[in-house]
């Protein structure tokens, strides 16, 4: 197992660049017949050795998907919105009755206690925003929100889990992975495929940097067979983009939970879709935790306290 702990961030840099192109230098051009250029090669044929970002399709435009279980929020400062501007969603398969602690904005809104709009199971305590749609099955969360919890909401919903599903097994599917070791904190990651013998993921101790080396299209898959935590007891950690990377060509495929700064704060970026739930923060902390991506969860719910979340421009 190669490991890059005990290394300056120069050398871990070097050592993960050089281990990328080895993976795609082996038959010439690699089996997806993408090469990683020089520092500065961008353009869209050349995302790096983990080739181009997976579609995303109908879950593009989601902040947050919660399987058939739903979301929920606790806390009042929790705002999924686009990055650019753009109207996004968050949503799930199940009834409009599982998401609790939100509302949108696609009709004028009335905060709790005297509620109304498209407001989800909304109290003075918990209320967050989704700068755009939220998209469930039956029923219509409110008397004032007639567009919402319909057949066509739950159409839009049940297209997002599968456009998912199929991101996720796309990300699963991707061969020529490095192993950088279990813990990710302190490394600085060249574009690639990313994976450990333990089948988990920890970004614990100091904060992982990802440098495109100037390549704005590089790309990174994180593959894991189990679990992916973020931060630890009182010690949030960050995700930090060098070089030109970008939110949306960073992917965490996490074969069960996620669990993303539990001690509150801290930024994570990229798309996580898990197989079992998502989690951000903790109950009762006030501490804003940041997404700059997409939390997609397969099977089971997200839970956000306090938490932004900053939706990628397609």
């Amino acid at each position: 197992m190669l490991k890059f702990e005990n290394t300056s961030n120069a050398r871990k840099l070097l050592i993960a660049s050089l281990l990328a192109g080895s993976i795609v230098g082996c038959g010439g051009q690699g089996d997806d017949g993408k090469i990683f250029g020089p520092p500065g090669a961008g353009g869209a044929a050349n995302p790096g050795p983990a080739g181009a970002a997976p579609a995303l399709g109908a879950a593009a435009a989601f902040g947050g998907f919660g399987g058939g279980a739903g979301m929920t929020n606790q806390g009042t400062s929790t705002v999924i919105t686009g990055a650019a501007g753009q109207p996004v969603s968050i949503g799930t398969t199940g009834a409009s009755t599982t998401m609790t602690g939100f509302h949108d904005t696609s009709v004028a809104y009335t905060p709790p206690p005297a509620a109304a709009g498209c407001t989800y199971t909304e109290t003075t305590l918990n209320i967050g925003t989704v700068n755009g749609t939220i998209v469930t099955d039956a029923p219509p969360p409110t008397i004032t929100c007639p567009l919402e919890g319909t057949v066509t909401t739950k159409a839009a919903a049940d297209a997002a889990a599968a456009a998912a599903l199929a991101a996720f097994n796309d990300l699963a599917g991707r061969p020529g992975a490095t192993d950088p070791g279990a813990n990710l904190g302190g490394l600085t990651l060249a574009p690639g495929i990313y994976k450990t013998a333990s089948g988990a993921f920890l970004l614990t101790g100091s904060d992982l940097t990802l440098d495109a080396l100037g390549n704005a299209n590089a790309v990174w898959v994180f593959q894991m067979a189990s679990t992916l935590t973020v931060g630890a007891a009182g010690a949030p950690r960050s995700v930090i983009l060098a070089g030109g990377a970008q939110p949306k060509n960073v992917f965490w495929q996490v074969g069960s939970s996620a669990t993303i700064n539990a001690a509150g704060g801290g930024t994570m970026v990229g798309t996580i879709i898990s197989s079992a739930a998502t989690t951000f923060s903790t109950a009762g902390n006030a501490t804003i935790t940041t997404l700059n991506g997409r939390a997609l969860a397969l099977n089971a719910s997200v839970t956000m306290v306090n938490t932004v979340i900053n939706v990628p421009a397609p």
